[in-house]
């Protein structure tokens, strides 16, 4: 069974350890999910938008990794409002215990859920 393919959107400049740490634990031997990790500190040159698009195409999730500068993340924003043209399903998750905010993109009714090893399992599996 092919396992689900999770994007994560993520602030590079302020929570790429966060992010790494979340990679980490996807190496979780019962991890029935894989994240694609296109993650760069060089803006996309040419049609980003469409580069994002083809990216998140080849996903079944997108995981938005909410920290506490994500109100000035301006292509996490972007992220969230292509996935959203799209109808790719995503979620947002508190890359930290307190201070996480939301996407400014992300819908009111969006949740911000708290980061624990059966949230990230059930979120994935579209319980949200």
């Amino acid at each position: 069974m092919a396992k689900t393919r999770v994007f994560i959107s993520f602030d590079y400049d302020n929570d790429a350890r966060q992010k790494d740490l979340l990679v980490g634990q996807s190496k979780h031997p019962d991890t029935d999910f894989e994240f694609a990790d296109w993650s760069s500190k060089e803006h996309l040159t040419g049609d980003w938008k469409a580069k994002i698009k083809a990216k998140l195409a080849y996903v079944d999730v997108v995981c938005v990794l909410c920290g506490k500068n994500m109100r000035s993340a301006t292509g996490v924003a972007h992220e969230v409002t292509i996935a959203q043209e799209i109808g790719k399903p995503y979620f947002l998750l508190a890359a930290y215990q307190d201070g996480c905010f939301k996407p400014s993109t992300a819908r009111a009714t969006d949740k911000l859920y708290k980061w624990t090893w059966e949230n990230l399992k059930n979120l994935i599996k579209g319980d949200r």
